[in-house]
């Protein structure tokens, strides 16, 4: 006896890509939220040193000056003019925000002065220079 086995040369196996996918998905969510985002003002500079420095959790609007003298805000360079209306649109999408000012060992005083008098008239009291520890 002769057995003939039938097969068809057109099926294909397929793997079922679902319970995949939404473990993919899953982890994708798991990441986002467990990720914590930092807030840099836009460009590197070097922060003076202080033995007393603090780590300030509530920075939300980080304002840098170079040491040319140039202000940024978000990524941008801002005129020195334009600062109190970004702190007051910044205000707006968070009001409990407070200001951190990154300012260049090399940077004028009277910038960074002129920085935390428009951030105070525009509303916000909490305005920190940020420093590194030694």
């Amino acid at each position: 006896m002769r057995r003939k086995y039938q097969s068809n040369e057109h099926e294909t196996v397929q793997i079922d890509m679902t319970s995949m996918v939404d473990v993919v998905f899953i982890m994708l969510i798991f990441f986002i939220v467990t990720t914590s985002f930092v807030k840099e003002a836009g460009i590197e500079i070097n922060r003076p040193q202080a033995s007393t420095a603090e780590r300030q959790e509530r920075g939300n609007i980080m304002i840098a000056v170079a040491d040319n003298g140039a202000v940024w805000i978000d990524g941008r360079q801002v005129d020195i003019r334009a600062v109190r209306a970004n702190i007051e649109r910044m205000r707006a999408e968070n009001p409990e925000a407070a200001v951190v000012i990154q300012a260049d060992e090399a940077s004028q005083a009277g910038i960074l002065v002129q920085i935390m008098d428009q951030a105070r008239m525009a509303g916000i009291m909490n305005v920190a220079i940020a420093a590194s520890r030694p």
